[in-house]
């Protein structure tokens, strides 16, 4: 495991990369060389997705009311009954953080997709504020997935934190295109978030470090060093990765990296205790009861989001399932790695098995 000395993390990336649905994402146990971004061949500039540098990576062409661009996936594994498509977090982030997945699905033959979402470090970036809104990302996966030749019969959703939000607005319109559904470490409302935030892991800090962050956020100091002195030990190591971040792997600092922050700071806002960007009054509690499709929801004891709403998530469901993580945090899969891939891929193979 490839591990960075806590000066060597650039102050804007873990900064922009805050709770929520940002984080997103996970601590890598194989380690790998950092990519390049990849160059999109002459090949790929026809609507079908073409493979390129690499065996499984393809480019698939989608449609917005902005005109057309590319987005990066790549296909690891063969099982024509299980197919996986993962959505990451951020919006900003990228698929970089899911490389620990490939060795838990390796050994039980599922095959996934990886897949930087518009915007994101492998894909297209367009340069206009009104792509970054949920219902074009929900049309966006929609393409992929017609692309990618997934159907009912094989099509299971994973999308964590701010994926999770995407997942579940996927599946209330497009519902009858899925075998399985995963919702890990996302709540389905963000006022109840910055609720839980406020009265739950604020009150949680030390009150001189809590005053302290209070008036750097209050000053809209964001890019002030000492934000991030304050919010690694006392909030990210405690609730986001469970992990000295002096030890986080290759794979989340690439992840790092690669932010594009004109999508994350639109859409979140750039607080670490409260959302405020366009996703702020998101809330899909009134509806879960419309999604019928068998779904996993996944939660942290120490989640930045409050695993009790994830538990009751998957009650409102109409066949739901919840995966509890004992000595997870919002990268459940990073720091309680054992307990979330056993729950995870249980859930897959039951469903797969005719058995949930």
């Amino acid at each position: 495991m490839k591990s960075v000395k806590f000066s060597q993390i650039p102050q804007k990336s873990i900064l922009i990369l805050m709770l929520i649905i940002s984080f997103m994402v996970v601590l890598f146990s194989c380690t790998r060389q950092a990519k390049d971004k990849p160059v999109i061949s002459d090949e790929s500039e026809t609507s079908s997705a073409v493979d390129t540098l690499e065996v499984g990576v393809r480019f698939i062409e989608i449609t917005t009311p902005k005109g057309n661009f590319k987005v990066w996936t790549k296909r690891v594994g063969d099982n024509p009954a299980i197919k996986v498509l993962t959505l990451h977090g951020g919006p900003g982030l990228t698929h970089e953080y899911y490389e620990i997945v490939e060795e838990y699905f390796a050994a039980e033959n599922i095959e996934f997709y990886y897949y930087d979402q518009l915007g994101s470090y492998f894909s297209d970036q367009p340069d206009d504020s009104s792509l970054w809104v949920t219902e074009r990302f929900v049309e966006e996966v929609e393409q992929v997935r017609k692309a990618l030749n997934l159907t009912s019969d094989n099509f299971y959703l994973y999308g964590h934190s701010w994926g999770g939000i995407l997942a579940i607005e996927y599946a209330l319109k497009y519902q009858e295109n899925l075998k399985g559904l995963i919702i890990s470490n996302m709540v389905p409302s963000i006022p109840d978030y910055n609720t839980y935030a406020e009265e739950v892991l604020s009150k949680q800090l030390d009150p001189d470090v809590l005053k302290e962050i209070r008036e750097i956020e209050d000053a809209k100091d964001y890019d002030n060093p000492r934000y991030m002195e304050l919010l690694i030990p006392h909030h990210y190591e405690k609730h986001i990765l469970r992990i000295p971040a002096a030890e986080w792997p290759d794979a989340i600092n690439r992840t790092f990296d690669h932010l594009n922050p004109n999508v994350y700071v639109l859409m979140q806002g750039p607080s670490e205790f409260r959302a405020s960007g366009r996703l702020e009054k998101w809330d899909r509690k009134a509806d879960l009861s419309k999604i019928k499709v068998p779904t996993l929801t996944i939660g942290g004891k120490h989640d930045s989001m409050d695993p009790e709403q994830m538990k009751w998530m998957a009650g409102e469901l109409q066949n739901g399932r919840y995966l509890y993580c004992p000595n997870g945090s919002h990268w459940s899969m990073y720091d309680d790695s054992e307990t979330y891939f056993e729950g995870l891929v249980k859930f897959i193979n039951d469903v797969n098995d005719g058995n949930f």
